[in-house]
């Protein structure tokens, strides 16, 4: 596997050290391995099954058990239940959306509470997301996917997490919705954001990463930063399938 690049205290927002996971019996995770940067984002690759989306349940501590090392800003959190972790500033973003059918857009944005005083206020949030200003007013049942999807989104930076971590946020959903995700995403980037991204659509991954982990039956297997895309392309098809 290639070697990440040099991290430094100084600038290292994550670092997951033989992280370990089960559902039950079944052991899911065995032994990841990867770190992020402040103001990065990486992608969690890999094929169905293999471990991405349990990678991002277990920095959160959602799933039955986990072991292993998780330090996020510096500090141990692999025993620290699930929201002391997200009030480090951590904002998760399932592939289910999680939105209130019952509850306008706009009661849906303001529902989760703030975990430091750096949140987008909703003025920025309505500049970002202009079809969520337009039915703000509409109850989370009638929002289409991509307005859900952006919903669910827009209510994790209400909250001012630094930390974001994106479940296949493109599944499903029409090219203009995603190429208008990509482009929200880049915005939270230039912002400073660190953003890990699990993510099926390669095509809208690649341009938007600054490295790419692959993971293959809770490993990972490969390390691709964005210089090296073109010559291991060959590998990551390979790999993905794609």
């Amino acid at each position: 596997m290639a070697k990440a690049s040099a991290f430094t205290p100084d600038s290292e927002m994550l670092r997951v050290h033989d992280l370990h996971a089960f559902y039950g019996e079944s052991h899911i995770l065995h032994g990841i391995d990867f770190q992020v940067n402040r103001g990065e984002l990486v992608t969690l690759l890999g094929r169905n099954g293999a471990g991405r989306t349990t990678t991002l349940k277990a920095i959160l501590g959602l799933v039955g058990k986990r072991s292993g090392s998780i330090m996020i800003n510096g500090r141990q959190v692999i025993d620290l239940p699930t929201h002391r972790i997200a009030h480090l500033g951590i904002g998760y973003c399932p592939e289910e959306r999680g939105i209130y059918a019952s509850l306008t857009t706009e009661e849906n944005l303001l529902l989760p509470p703030a975990v430091n005083s750096t949140g987008m206020s909703l003025d920025e949030i309505y500049e970002m997301f202009p079809n969520l200003k337009e039915r703000r007013n509409s109850p989370g049942s009638r929002l289409s996917g991509g307005e859900q999807q952006m919903l669910a989104m827009a209510r994790i930076l209400r909250t001012g997490a630094r930390l974001l971590l994106l479940d296949e946020i493109t599944e499903g959903l029409a090219p203009v919705i995603v190429q208008a995700l990509g482009r929200v995403i880049a915005q939270l980037k230039e912002k400073g954001l660190t953003i890990i991204l699990v993510e099926q659509n390669f095509r809208f991954a690649a341009p938007l990463a600054d490295r790419h982990y692959v993971i293959e039956h809770g490993r990972i297997v490969e390390m691709v930063s964005k210089d090296e895309l073109e010559s291991k392309m060959p590998v990551l098809q390979k790999l993905l399938g794609v």
